[in-house]
């Protein structure tokens, strides 16, 4: 019998690095398996299906409605996200590790789910990423896009609530900055130990 793999979340607040982290896992750990979300967004200009099954409204219900998902959730401008179950159970089944970028919801979602939770089918492991400072954040969040501060108050409370859930997780590390590399090292540390 076959050793089952495992699901990896990373989770942090916006602008703290995950997105880098995952390009750098995605280019050097082909081992890995890194799932599509399924969204009712619309398709970017040149954007492939590298990252998503995009979907409409109608079969994202109907998916939903049939328990597809492991998780979902309705963000910015109504589009719905989720993680679908056949993106990530078959791979655990072959010993492979999942890892999957979430949100503070999707991992409150994922952690309490029957095949993940407490004595759950499936091992599942939690990594947060810390900023160096709240200050180190907010300059990086700025830096991506200039916005309104009515917006940047929006995402200094997210982060604030996000920052609470860092030790419910397994691991914290923090991404200080000009330190991307040694963080993503890790990061591959903490998955492969």
């Amino acid at each position: 019998m076959s050793t089952l793999g495992k699901l990896v979340l990373i989770i942090g607040p916006s602008g703290v690095g995950k997105s880098a982290i995952l390009r750098s896992l995605r280019a050097t750990q082909s081992e890995f398996v890194f799932p599509r979300s399924a969204t009712t967004r619309e398709r970017r200009p040149g954007e492939g299906d590298e990252l998503y099954h995009f979907v409409v409204e109608h079969d994202f219900t109907k998916w939903l409605n049939e328990g597809k998902f492991l998780e979902w959730a309705q963000v910015h401008k109504g589009a719905r996200y989720g993680t679908l179950l056949n993106e990530i159970v078959p791979y655990i089944e072959q010993g492979k590790t999942v890892v999957r970028e979430v949100d503070a919801q999707g991992f409150e979602s994922i952690s309490r789910d029957p095949l993940f939770g407490p004595g759950g089918k499936y091992k599942l492991q939690t990594i947060f990423i810390l900023p160096e400072s709240a200050e180190q954040l907010i300059d990086q969040i700025q830096k991506r896009a200039p916005m309104p501060q009515e917006e940047l108050d929006r995402r200094l409370a997210s982060m604030r609530e996000e920052l609470k859930i860092a030790d419910k997780t397994h691991v914290q590390i923090k991404n200080p900055h000009g330190k991307l590399s040694e963080t993503i090292v890790a990061v591959e540390k903490a998955i492969l130990g």
